[in-house]
């Protein structure tokens, strides 16, 4: 509880263009890996949850895919996680690179965010990038552009300025009940942590063309009293995308698995034995089946629709 004895508990949705550094403010926020980070755009690909945790309240930080005009079934997915963020969020905040120029694409997020019907902060990102005299005049343009409730300079990488966003959300945020126990920090299930983190040392340690045309799918996650076993598939849209991330030697794939290994077992907890393949599905991310497959939440769904229609065989129930 704070010193008042009152505790405040809510949703926050961070939006923004591609590369604004929403998720690297999730995860700078909540103090643990919760996004996959990349300089390429649109790395982000569902709405993911990061749990901020005090004495005085619980801030539930909605990470979401770069505000974009959708071009595929993928593209299409992403913007309908970034609609679907705004259900039961109580503030909204759209974040911006305060060092790049006022464009095309910052007018379509403001567009966006109209449909909106709820406090919207909107927080300049990158101000260790930017000459203090430079902000006022973009201060004075977004103003003009959006009523926003409140504005905050800030450094998503370094953490400046943070401190009194937080405490600008836990002021708009209502007296409640934490939504999520004091020792979670995210929503994700494990699987899906495991896919995102190779996808991410994929696009590091490839840096060719194949960020936006790859997936990854976790094939089995068996977990031992020692060890956990993952098996996982990187998934391109070419025979040349599947060379460069299979490498000379395989020399590429190896540095791929191990780089995600090491860092999931820091995250897990856990040593784990990762395999990892890769296979060719041309254009993939114009098929819906396939893009549905990358929600973590549908998968479930469907998990849990199988384990009912299971249950419901003859003799299911006593298996």
């Amino acid at each position: 509880m704070g010193s008042n004895g009152v505790f405040r508990a809510g949703f926050v949705a961070i939006v923004g263009r591609p590369n604004a550094g929403k998720s690297t403010l999730v995860n700078t926020l909540v103090g643990r890996k919760v996004s996959i980070v990349s300089s390429k755009p649109q790395t982000t690909r569902n709405r993911i949850q990061g749990i901020l945790n005090r004495e005085d309240a619980q801030i539930v930080l909605v990470d979401t895919p770069g505000l974009h005009k959708p071009m595929n079934v993928l593209n299409r997915m992403m913007m309908d996680e970034v609609q679907h963020a705004l259900e039961g969020v109580d503030v909204l905040s759209l974040i911006v690179d305060a060092a790049a120029n006022f464009g095309p694409g910052d007018k379509f997020s403001i567009e966006w965010i109209r449909r909106f019907h709820g406090p919207v902060f909107l927080l300049l990102n990158k101000i260790d990038c930017v000459h203090k005299p430079k902000l006022l005049p973009l201060i004075d343009h977004y103003q003009r552009e959006y009523a926003f409730a409140e504005i905050f300079p800030i450094s998503a990488l370094t953490g400046k300025g943070c401190a009194d966003l937080v405490k600008g959300w836990i002021a708009r945020l209502p007296e409640a009940e934490a939504n999520f126990p004091a020792d979670q920090f995210t929503d994700q299930p494990e699987r899906f942590l495991v896919a995102e983190v190779v996808r991410e040392k994929a696009i590091l340690v490839t840096r060719e063309e194949v960020p936006h045309a790859i997936a990854v799918m976790v094939d089995s996650f068996e977990e031992t009293e020692k060890l956990l076993r993952i098996r996982a598939t990187i998934y391109a849209e070419r025979e040349g995308q599947k060379g460069i991330l299979i490498g000379k030697r395989a020399e590429t794939i190896k540095k791929i698995g191990s780089q995600a290994r090491k860092e999931l077992e820091e995250m897990l907890g856990a040593h784990i034995f990762l395999e990892l393949n890769v296979s060719v599905r041309p254009n993939w991310r114009q098929s819906s089946s396939v893009v549905r497959q990358l929600d973590w939440r549908r998968q479930l769904e469907q998990l849990a629709e199988n384990q009912q229609a299971t249950s419901e065989e003859p003799g299911g129930g006593n298996r």
